[in-house]
């Protein structure tokens, strides 16, 4: 895809409110909805935008928790009849029945996307301050499976369960989950910089991801950890054969989708911004175009030209397929285009731009 014209991800919070209290929030959820929510009909003209990428561009409904919106299954049906790969991502609350999962699949959803932030419920638990947490995600994803609906597991990886994650893709390939999909924390929202890796677990980490890859019957994604990218390339140039080109198959995939690079965020009262973790608004749906801004506005042009990036990750010979996190980037430093702060790497060359 040619990032410049269209994103590959689209992710709509459809609402702040959610009845879980998670110490690593992003949203900093509320217990009630939002008075300047989107209406049906805004969101429905937003699928339009989307639609209007003319791309195959995948639309995730996520939160807070979209079902604390009761127009979610008619919003759902929408995006889906536009043409549009639709997923979802509820939180395990009380909310997510059985019932409420049959109708997902009704809709014509592609992928239902449930966090697991530890292998036990002791550790999920205590992410998401609620208890019984774990296992209403866990029957959520085997009911899922019985009734032949895809799933994705999603993971935020802190100090807290940095040990725990090949335990926690036991319970992915359990659950027959097509998808372990990592996000790595940036200090904003109710996040903790003392829940944060240093460069040197990044790497640890990594190494454990790419084993994993080669023996693990799902595909692992990384979110904010743009730079594991880097780790597999280097991983590839030293190895060979049929496990290695799997990691390289899946991680290629997303290959230089970063912050507004490939990738657009819609906050539940409209704002657009180049990711959920990088707060900063180029324009809103109710008054400007989607397209138009992803396309053309300053913010996001600057995001999409490597020539900008600062530092070691200006002259990275990795920078097409990493760039690093700019919100991670803006969250360490004020400067969303400075060196990414979590990685380790020297580079070994400068990369010379056409």
């Amino acid at each position: 895809m040619n990032f410049d014209e269209a994103p590959l991800l689209v992710i709509w919070e459809t609402t702040q409110a959610c009845d879980l209290a998670c110490v690593h929030c992003r949203a900093c959820a509320i217990a009630r909805r939002h008075p300047a929510e989107l209406t049906t009909e805004e969101g429905c003209r937003l699928l339009d935008e989307v639609k209007a990428f003319n791309a195959p561009t995948l639309l995730v409904f996520t939160g807070g928790d979209p079902l604390k919106r009761p127009d979610l299954f008619p919003l759902i049906r929408y995006s889906v009849a536009a043409g549009l790969r639709t997923n979802v991502s509820p939180s395990a609350t009380p909310l997510l029945t059985s019932e409420a999962i049959d109708r997902f699949k009704d809709c014509g959803l592609s992928r239902l996307a449930i966090s697991l932030d530890g292998a036990d419920a002791l550790t999920h638990d205590s992410f998401r301050q609620v208890p019984g947490t774990f296992d209403r995600a866990m029957a959520a994803l085997r009911h899922a499976r019985e009734i032949g609906l895809e799933t994705q597991i999603q993971t935020t990886v802190t100090r807290r369960n940095m040990r725990q994650l090949p335990l926690i893709a036991e319970r992915v390939a359990e659950v027959k989950g097509r998808m372990w999909s990592l996000f790595f924390l940036i200090v904003t929202g109710r996040a903790q910089a003392t829940d944060d890796l240093t460069g040197e677990e990044y790497e640890q980490v990594f190494e454990t991801l790419y084993r994993l890859s080669k023996v693990m019957p799902f595909e692992i994604k990384t979110t904010e950890a743009m730079h594991y990218r880097r780790y597999i390339a280097q991983k590839l140039k030293e190895e060979r054969g049929p496990e290695a080109e799997h990691a390289r198959q899946v991680v290629y995939r997303t290959a230089g989708v970063s912050d507004g690079r490939g990738f657009v965020f819609i906050s539940h009262t409209g704002e657009i911004y180049p990711s959920g973790f990088l707060p900063i608004s180029a324009g809103n749906v109710r008054s400007d175009s989607l397209v138009d801004v992803y396309r053309n506005s300053a913010l996001f042009r600057s995001l999409r030209d490597l020539a900008q990036r600062k530092g070691k990750c200006g002259h990275c010979e990795y920078t097409k397929i990493c760039g690093g996190s700019r919100a991670r980037a803006y969250a360490q430093t004020g400067d969303y285009l400075a060196e990414d702060p979590r990685c380790v790497y020297q580079p070994v060359h400068e990369v010379a731009y056409a």
